[in-house]
């Protein structure tokens, strides 16, 4: 920016692409630092607030973009180039850094540092505590393509030196609605029960959360709802073509609207998995509304009181789609909350009533736990330790078999 408010002229920083956003920004006495996300990884762009205060020059950047989370914050930025980095991923805790802006300047105009954040980061100053072992996790990002072409990004935490052999107990988990963003965190619960049992974890990048901007949410409302499914089927599929998993060691989790997610899917492909967990679900898109279904869900999957119903609904009701002549379908695990303000029970209970009586003298193996309680928050730590154990013993007895 040049010659004060009223003449201004403005200069492009950056510019967003497709899958490239800038998150966050800092400034600190001398250096602009630039957040950029790419593909859901972020990575730190330094420019230098030249003396004259009219220009701005690129003098450093991480040398590749990480499979984490951070959070940038100026320390004092009147008086210093220090700034707080907090980081955190899939086997690391929140972890708070100090770090230097200005050790990334090169002083050297034609030199642009690229390095790992050990370039800026001076001491570790804190973190939260660590529950499972993650010196022998591995994280990596992969791509699967859907349907219609598109690239949908997931991630695999698994053992290193992972054994491609197919018999790799497996989970995928997503949501896909809403706009709810997905991506780097760290899930003590995942790491004791799954992880450290020696399991692969999964999570799917699908149409219909928030990762990519408004664009990516609304490819998968109302009517192309089943995009989202699409996506999540490519990345199963991926999965057992990198010879990870078979269908036989292959499971899926989600809960809410995840929980709709892993229901049609689990009767679009009964061919493709092992297991499901499927919590506090929506699955009779008829009756949602009559059953506390909130406004916001008209928005996201459509009106069952108008032609919505018979014009898409109907096509991804779980309830509504059973097939009776499939012989197989892969054991179903549903949990839900006596209370739940959110998701009424009946649909959990409703769904695992038909299949019960639909699948007599057919392998369609259902089961059925409720909670008490109002919502997730409301169980107190034993109650939610023992619904999570439930889960991933039920599924890793049902995937490990192959072992």
């Amino acid at each position: 920016i040049k010659y004060g408010p009223k003449d201004r002229i403005y200069h492009v920083l950056f510019k967003p692409k497709d899958r490239v956003s800038c998150e966050d920004y800092i400034v600190t006495k001398e250096f602009l630092v630039l957040s950029i996300l790419q593909d859901m990884k972020p990575k730190l762009e330094f420019y230098k607030l030249e003396k004259d205060a009219n220009k701005l020059r690129l003098v450093g950047m991480d040398k590749n973009a990480q499979i984490r989370t951070i959070n940038i914050r100026s320390v004092d930025p009147y008086e210093g180039n220090k700034f707080w980095l907090t980081t955190t991923g899939y086997t690391e805790p929140s972890t708070l850094w100090l770090a230097d802006a200005s050790k990334m300047d090169s002083h050297d105009k034609k030199v642009i540092r690229k390095t790992g954040s050990e370039g800026y980061i001076i001491r570790k100053l804190n973190a939260l505590p660590e529950y499972f072992d993650a010196s022998e996790l591995d994280v990596c990002q992969r791509f699967a393509a859907s349907k219609d072409g598109t690239q949908v990004p997931y991630f695999i935490i698994s053992k290193k030196g992972l054994i491609l052999d197919k018999r790799n107990p497996t989970i995928i988990y997503s949501y896909g609605s809403f706009g709810v963003s997905l991506g780097p965190h760290y899930g003590a619960p995942t790491g004791i029960a799954w992880l450290a049992r020696g399991g692969v974890y999964v999570e799917a990048i699908i149409r219909g959360g928030g990762e990519f901007g408004d664009s990516w949410h609304e490819k998968a409302m109302r009517e192309n709802r089943c995009r989202a499914h699409e996506d999540f089927i490519a990345v199963a599929e991926d999965l057992v073509a990198s010879s990870i998993c078979s269908p036989k060691s292959l499971g899926m989790r989600g809960g809410s609207s995840g929980g709709l997610l892993v229901a049609n899917v689990y009767l679009l492909r009964p061919d493709l998995f092992g297991a499901v967990h499927c919590a506090s679900p929506i699955l009779d898109m008829k009756r949602y509304k009559a059953m506390g279904g909130f406004q916001s869900w008209v928005l996201e999957f459509g009106d069952p009181d108008e032609s919505d119903w018979e014009d898409f609904m109907k096509n991804y009701s779980p309830f509504h789609n059973i097939d009776d002549s499939v012989k197989r379908y892969p054991s179903i695990l549903f949990t839900t909350l006596a209370n739940d303000p959110n998701v009424h029970p009946g649909h959990a209970r409703k769904m695992v009533k038909k299949l019960w009586d639909q699948g007599l003298g057919k392998k369609w193996p259902a089961y059925y736990y409720e909670s008490s309680g109002d919502d997730a928050s409301s169980l107190d730590a034993k109650q939610y330790a023992f619904v999570t154990t439930l889960a991933y013993d039920f599924l890793w007895r049902k995937l490990s078999k192959s072992k």
